[in-house]
């Protein structure tokens, strides 16, 4: 159990809450955004005392029926409600350190799809594998170090457009609510958390990110690359999970007949003739 990050966690879900949110009366002005404490506490059928020690990091572990009813409370959604569980050390945990290793069929997958381009990323957003389509489209992550694979220092550490997609903003939000599930998945993998470390020390942004708490990422359906050599690339986005190493096939693909499906096609050139096919 994560006292401290469980703590932090209630404290900017309810401060985001209004009382109407939850069929309250917003009654005098309030000091503090968000619901009270003994609102919660009323909503999640608990002690005033208990939530607030929760809030606090000072509670003993609570159980699946109080975090039931702090969720509702609160209205938070799947993932969030699930998140919660993690950081109470009631949802079912994982080995101490996070998978690299990418499953053979998925590698054989990702060389059968010569018109989409794809990758496996782990859940400390290290590019593990990537086909030729791929790496003509983005760059070839298999001829650098592990270190540089990585998407989240890319994003945040690195100047320069992150390959010129249109949606770099919403990437970044996207990258800290993961990594965020990531380390209460993994909290004592020292790749994980120096990764966090290193991200929060040297970005204000990923900071200012990091301390929303979020863990909701809406789904990024389409992407547009402005790559050097074909121009801009719009793509459909398809991130599959693949849940018995925690890593996710990230495919990009486009509507026959579209220019962007001619793009990436002109790319399949360029990208064999670089990046041959074993």
């Amino acid at each position: 159990m994560n006292k401290q990050e469980l703590g932090a966690f209630l404290r900017t879900r309810r401060e985001r809450l209004r009382p109407e949110d939850v069929s309250l009366p917003s009654g005098a002005r309030r000091r503090t955004p968000g619901l009270r404490r003994e609102e919660v506490a009323v909503l999640a059928h608990i002690s005033t005392e208990y939530y607030v020690r929760l809030e606090q990091g000072r509670a003993p572990r609570p159980s699946g029926e109080v975090l039931a009813g702090i969720a509702g409370a609160l209205r938070l959604t799947g993932a969030e409600s699930d998140h919660l569980h993690v950081l109470a050390g009631t949802a079912p945990s994982r080995t101490g350190l996070h998978r690299r290793d990418v499953r053979p069929s998925i590698l054989a997958l990702l060389e059968r799809l010569p018109q989409t381009a794809g990758l496996v990323t782990s859940a400390a957003f290290e590019v593990l594998a990537c086909n030729p389509l791929a790496a003509a489209l983005m760059e070839d992550f298999t001829e650098l170090a592990p270190r540089d694979r990585n998407l989240a220092r890319r994003a945040f550490l690195e100047p320069g457009p992150l390959y010129g997609v249109s949606d770099a903003s919403e990437f970044r939000h996207h990258v800290v609510m993961q990594l965020r599930l990531t380390l209460a998945r993994y909290p004592s993998d020292p790749a994980v958390t120096s990764l966090v470390d290193e991200l929060r020390d040297g970005s204000a942004d990923f900071a200012r990110l990091w301390e929303r708490h979020d863990v909701q990422a809406a789904p990024m359906l389409t992407k547009t690359f402005r790559h050097p050599v074909v121009g801009e690339v719009t793509v459909d986005c398809d991130t599959l999970t693949l849940d018995d190493r925690d890593q996710h096939l990230v495919l990009y693909t486009a509507p026959v007949g579209s220019p962007s499906a001619e793009a990436l096609a002109l790319l399949t050139v360029l990208g064999s003739e670089r990046w041959p096919v074993s």
